[in-house]
């Protein structure tokens, strides 16, 4: 199994819930195929530098899942005609394990790591 990465837009109008039940379906999907949901990161809604299908804004799902590459062709062709979504893009997933996503919610600083850092300063 190969670690693949897509991200979904998804048209405003034709979603009711912010999309959340497309990634709770996409999640079933995967899931049903024998692949498993790595990460699911709701981006939340974005306005458009240029209108696509006459939209000025979509909802943003990045999807990182592991599943058969076969599997992943079929994936594109069941989105494709799928009205909800305006555009996707699915990729194979190289980031470094230890290289955290932009998009994922930062670690917090623990006191410990912070205080030699303090006594180093004085």
């Amino acid at each position: 199994m190969k670690k693949y990465e897509a991200v979904f837009i998804l048209d405003p109008r034709k979603v009711d819930d912010e999309g959340k039940a497309f990634a709770g379906q996409f999640e079933q999907l995967i899931n049903g195929w024998g692949g498993t949901m790595v990460e699911n990161v709701a981006m939340g809604r974005k306005t458009f530098a240029r209108e696509i299908k006459k939209r000025k804004a979509g909802y943003y799902f990045d999807f990182v899942f592991e599943v058969d590459p076969a599997k992943e062709a079929m994936l594109r062709d069941e989105f494709r005609l799928d009205e909800r979504v305006l555009r996707f893009l699915s990729i194979v997933y190289d980031r470094p394990e230890h290289v955290r996503s932009k998009l994922a919610i930062p670690e917090p600083v623990t006191t410990a790591a912070a205080a030699p850092a303090a006594a180093d300063a004085e």
